[in-house]
């Protein structure tokens, strides 16, 4: 079975990949637009069109794929000014006010989906079951959660549709079984069906050779010992790099490939502006938000003043300092259950609090539970 690329090629940082036993036309992917607050409702779409390719003749794909492109881009339509930019997301969409209830840090602890099913357990279920959630946030076993565990378990819980997605694939590229994914087995498993022509009998040649070539130079990054292989972590890191500190550079520097057109390492404004906006027919308007780009583009984005964008104007442009919500629903959590103030919580001090953490309703964890350690 070979893996195939469906790009969305517009936000410049995501490549869908599916498993499927024929493909669905040589040559051809999928174009969504999309910003960072619609990407889980591509990635869904997309990875139900990736399990109907694998029972659909080519002859159907097209139709199907087609739809899907078009409920995607309808589902996440956004202003294209900011489909480059790259927000944190908040960890609930309810109002952050403990007066008024704990829904936002049971979303928070929890993760939107896995809040929604509380009212399935008892409080005495809950308190079990959070019991034993607590044991797994304390990863170096001492007794205490601190505030680095439960930082961590927060962004785990927001990040988790990202690594369950990984998961699901991971056999697919894993070809040796041996827990890591080489390049050479992520190469052959995605461009096999072209490389032993050098894409000769693709259309888009060129595009393919540099979808070759920047997930060579993604896929080194993410390997941060330099080992030829990719741990889960690294792997994650490779399809998500926008997730990850360490691969920011990669994130500017694809963006700027993809929206310099003349090459020259930078982004002019006219390049700017024809990211977002193509010339107006004869007779049209050009949009008052274009004008708006125009000027944060030479106030805001230049910031030198020699008008171009160079990667460190377009790092402050597409991953903007931000608040990190993780890290404040950490302490937050941490001052409002720490009765003996030593900047950590007991399991006991946890419980106390327990309608906090999950409430009077009960998070469904009973598959959690069940699942290893690591995969938490």
């Amino acid at each position: 079975m070979t893996i195939y690329r469906f790009k969305q090629s517009r936000q410049g940082d995501r490549d869908w990949l599916c498993a499927a036993e024929a493909p669905p036309t040589r040559g051809w992917y999928l174009e969504a637009q999309s910003a960072n607050a619609g990407r889980s409702a591509v990635h869904k779409s997309v990875q139900r069109c990736c399990v109907a390719a694998q029972t659909l003749s080519v002859q159907m794909l097209p139709r199907l794929l087609a739809s899907v492109c078009i409920l995607a881009a309808a589902a996440v339509a956004v202003p294209p000014q900011e489909k480059r930019v790259h927000h944190h997301a908040d960890l609930s969409d309810h109002a952050h006010d403990d007066a008024h209830g704990f829904q936002y840090d049971h979303e928070a602890f929890l993760g939107k989906e896995e809040a929604k099913t509380f009212d399935q357990l008892t409080p005495e279920e809950s308190k079990d079951r959070l019991a034993k959630i607590v044991d797994r946030i304390d990863t170096d076993k001492d007794g205490y959660v601190s505030h680095a565990e439960l930082q961590y378990w927060i962004r785990h819980r927001q990040r988790r549709y990202i690594e369950e997605n990984v998961n699901k694939h991971w056999n697919d590229y894993d070809k040796n079984g041996d827990g890591k994914i080489g390049w050479e087995e992520y190469k052959n498993t995605t461009y096999g069906f072209y490389l032993d022509g050098e894409f000769d009998d693709v259309e888009d040649k060129d595009t393919y050779k540099s979808m070759l070539t920047r997930d060579e130079r993604r896929f080194k990054t993410a390997d941060r010992d330099g080992d030829g292989v990719a741990t889960r972590e690294q792997f994650t890191a490779f399809l998500h790099p926008e997730e990850f500190d360490y691969m920011k550079n990669v994130v500017v520097q694809e963006t700027i490939e993809d929206i310099d057109k003349n090459g020259d390492g930078k982004i002019s404004m006219e390049e700017y502006i024809g990211d977002m906006y193509s010339t107006p027919e004869s007779g049209e308007h050009e949009p008052e938000w274009v004008q708006t780009e125009k000027k944060h583009f030479l106030e805001f984005r230049d910031v030198n003043k020699d008008g171009y964008l160079d990667a460190g104007e377009v790092a402050t442009w597409i991953l903007p300092e931000e608040v990190d919500h993780a890290d404040n629903e950490a302490k937050h959590l941490i001052h409002e259950t720490d009765t003996d103030k030593d900047q950590k919580v007991t399991k006991k001090e946890i419980l106390a609090n327990w309608n906090m953490f999950v409430g009077s309703q009960a998070t469904n964890y009973g598959e959690d539970l069940t699942k290893r350690h690591d995969e938490l």
